[in-house]
């Protein structure tokens, strides 16, 4: 299906340009989000005399982009999710949920401008894409964690592997510690037991 486009699409082409598509993705996808017309005659005479509002509208929208990418490139956004001692979360942070911590902090982000590669089932951060405009694009990241604590100790550069040994080697030494201080108590038991007088010799021994 050959379909005219009103917009730059990644790997697909250049405003104006005349692509052949498979239906299915111009039905679902380029006709419905205004990024193509099907491409009659009737349809590319139109875009013609239209194409210079388009390429005036388009560099409006893409200056406002690039604009919100120059304060949002970079960002760290903290999401809060339960997982396992593993690391593990229990379900996945989508796309909506990077926008609305991205929105909560400021930010006006869309849950269909969030790119995210591979879904995110892990604590840690991870870094996603924000597609602002077809030509600007904006990275934050995400700082994935169990609590606001543990966002911090993992921004601050330490992994959740770290963290987890560091945990667990403190609760090794806090229960040493214990053994320790019931090992002195009991022996300060000891030394306060003082020794039994022996019995006095009977008249019969004498």
């Amino acid at each position: 299906m050959k379909v005219i486009l009103l917009e730059r699409v990644a790997k697909l082409g250049q405003m104006g340009d005349v692509v052949d598509v498979k239906a299915g993705y111009a039905r679902n996808f380029l006709l419905p989000q205004g990024k193509g017309l099907t491409a009659s005659a009737a349809n590319i005479a139109a875009f013609d005399e239209q194409k210079a509002q388009l390429e005036a509208r388009n560099l409006e929208t893409k200056a406002e982009a690039e604009a919100l990418a120059a304060k949002l490139d970079g960002q760290q956004f903290i999401v809060i999710r339960s997982a396992s001692d593993a690391g593990a979360l229990y379900g996945s942070v989508t796309p909506r949920d990077a926008a609305e911590a991205a929105t909560a902090d400021g930010f006006s982000v869309d849950k269909k401008q969030v790119a995210l590669s591979k879904p995110i089932k892990d604590l840690g951060l991870h870094v996603v894409h924000v597609i602002l405009h077809p030509e600007v694009q904006a990275d934050i990241e995400l700082n994935v964690a169990r609590s606001q604590e543990e966002a911090e100790l993992q921004a601050s550069g330490k992994s959740i592997q770290e963290l987890a040994a560091e945990a667990e080697a403190e609760a090794e030494f806090e229960i040493a510690e214990l053994f320790d201080d019931i090992g002195a108590a009991a022996s300060d038991d000891d030394d306060g037991i003082e020794a039994a007088p022996a019995e006095e010799e009977t008249a019969e021994e004498k």
